[in-house]
């Protein structure tokens, strides 16, 4: 098992209280999130800047869940911090922006620093009713299998059956891409990414 951890900027202990959950349980992220108005990072600022290099330093990736509005807030510290791992949350959220701002998401695939991942991908059914291939597609293209990794079907709900559809649901929207690409996005990506093996 390993987890990541979610951390406030400007936070009084962040690093100490980073040191001990690290020792306590293997981590291999930090996570930063914008989408709550009233919670968002304090972008341009130092003390997002601190949280990121703290995050970099302890040999984290930077896992940003996040609507593609606030894009343009973390792309300076990608740039800076080209040799920490980012990874992208549930598509960079495609169906909570505009087409454009997520272009901005997608176009971050020119960073090699960069992961997304293909988790609480939505369905036809689910508001706004867009196809999610075409996203899938339009990441696929950018991104490459081996900068493209699943995680989902998990919820306080969820059931073996469930978790198992919700993955071939996925996988049907991966069937442009060959068996090994496939192999790469269910398992490959992560174990390199976070070195598992």
């Amino acid at each position: 098992m390993k987890g990541t951890c979610l951390f406030f900027a400007g936070r009084a202990g962040n690093a100490e209280k980073l040191t001990a959950l690290a020792k306590a349980a293997p981590l291999v992220a930090g996570r930063v999130h914008a989408y709550v108005e009233d919670r968002l990072p304090p972008f341009g600022k130092p003390e997002l800047r601190a949280l990121w290099k703290l995050y970099a330093d302890a040999g984290l990736a930077v896992q940003l869940h996040f609507e593609p509005r606030y894009a343009e807030g973390f792309e300076l510290l990608i740039k800076e911090f080209k040799d920490t791992p980012v990874l992208i949350d549930h598509l960079g959220r495609p169906f909570q922006g505009t087409e454009k701002e997520h272009a901005r998401v997608i176009e971050w695939a020119k960073f090699p620093n960069v992961t997304m991942k293909l988790s609480s991908v939505p369905t036809e059914k689910a508001y706004p009713h867009r196809d999610p291939q075409t996203v899938v597609k339009a990441l696929t293209k950018a991104y490459g299998a081996e900068r493209l990794m699943y995680g989902g079907g998990y919820s306080g709900t969820a059931t073996g059956a469930s978790y198992k559809a919700e993955r071939a649901r996925v996988a049907g929207l991966l069937a442009h891409l060959t068996d090994a690409d496939r192999a790469r996005v269910f398992g490959g990506t992560a174990t390199k990414l976070f070195k598992l093996a």
